[in-house]
């Protein structure tokens, strides 16, 4: 797909993969909607933020009127973004939080994709983008709720590729390893470092998906650090 004044929707935008995909994106010519609780720092005539809770249909169906309206067309791309979690065994793990992660993780990824899907196949072109996690393919000690959302992420993916890829329209679910990201910011056991990945990592990944030959299509990418523990010495 050639982005420029392509429509894009990216959610989570306040920092980090979200961020950097913004940043990407409008290094591309497409006109970008940022939807998110908290604007990032961003100033360009093609970038728009719209405060969103992905939580919230209601919301998400608000963001998405303002989003057509303002940029007076359909969207082409939508990178779903935003997430969260949260580390606790399984008969440990606090019931707010549980709802928290599928609310963000799984609710709002479908609350969002539901409104453009149509618009995609109407245009015969479209591609969606979600961001799940090496944890959407392994369980992980600790983190039984957010390998659930996950995992889910993988399930929505799948089965939405296939309902969609005869209308010309593409989903790529991406699961990357650590990235030194903010979500770690709730995790104990793990610190932010040099040896993780950088947001521009996944941002680049994301381009070069968006980017591919119309009947090239991306489904799963599996994005790990070459050296998660530094490099060995001979």
């Amino acid at each position: 797909m050639k982005l420029e004044n392509k429509i894009a929707v990216v959610t989570g935008v306040s920092r980090g993969i979200g961020l950097a995909t913004v940043h990407a994106l409008l290094e591309q010519g497409a006109k970008v909607a940022g939807w998110g609780r908290t604007a990032p720092e961003v100033q360009h005539a093609n970038f728009e933020f719209v405060e969103c809770d992905v939580r919230r249909a209601d919301s998400v169906q608000v963001a998405y009127d303002h989003t057509v309206e303002h940029f007076d067309g359909q969207v082409s791309v939508l990178v779903n973004n935003a997430g969260l979690g949260r580390s606790a065994t399984l008969e440990d793990q606090d019931l707010d939080e549980w709802h928290l992660m599928f609310d963000t993780n799984v609710h709002g990824l479908f609350y969002c994709t539901r409104l453009v899907v149509p618009g995609m196949k109407e245009m015969g072109e479209g591609h969606i983008i979600n961001i799940s996690s090496i944890a959407g393919t392994t369980g992980i000690e600790q983190m039984s709720a957010y390998c659930a959302t996950k995992h889910a992420v993988r399930g929505i993916s799948h089965s939405l590729y296939k309902e969609v890829r005869d209308y010309g329209v593409k989903v790529t679910c991406i699961y990357p390893g650590s990235v030194q990201t903010n979500f770690f910011d709730n995790i104990d056991s793990v610190t932010v470092n040099d040896n993780m990945m950088r947001p521009e990592d996944i941002a680049s990944t994301i381009l070069h998906c968006l980017e591919s030959h119309a009947n090239y299509h991306h489904v799963d990418i599996e994005v790990r650090p070459l050296m998660p523990k530094g490099r060995k010495q001979v």
